[in-house]
């Protein structure tokens, strides 16, 4: 019973708080919520029409924030396992990496994992 107040509680509060927040707020608080329940994200990376590269298991992708200005940058950056047998499972030798992704030159599509 207990349990059930406060989420009953968190639930009024969260309502409360979006109606007095932007729409970008509203998306940010969202952004943060899947974050943190934790996605499972793939990445295909293209060359014209060719699959060039899949990255899995991304829990978020990033965008950059300036340092001194805090605009955003016009690029992504994240972690994910390089997918190279393209079987969307991280096998034995594929590791996790680091990357950034261009705003301007690459052509990308970023969606769950439907088959994990």
């Amino acid at each position: 019973m207990k349990k059930n107040r406060c989420a009953l509680a968190c639930g009024i509060v969260l309502c409360l708080l979006s109606f007095g927040c932007t729409q970008e707020r509203q998306n940010q608080l969202g952004r943060s919520l899947r974050n943190w329940t934790g996605t499972n994200g793939v990445l295909d990376i293209y060359a014209g029409e060719k699959l060039v590269m899949r990255l899995i298991k991304i829990d978020k992708l990033s965008t950059a924030m300036g340092t001194n200005d805090s605009l955003p940058r016009p690029y992504r950056f994240g972690y994910g396992y390089v997918d190279e047998n393209l079987n969307f499972k991280v096998d034995n030798g594929e590791k996790k990496i680091y990357f950034e992704i261009s705003d301007y030159s690459t052509n990308y599509v970023f969606y769950e994992n439907y088959k994990d």
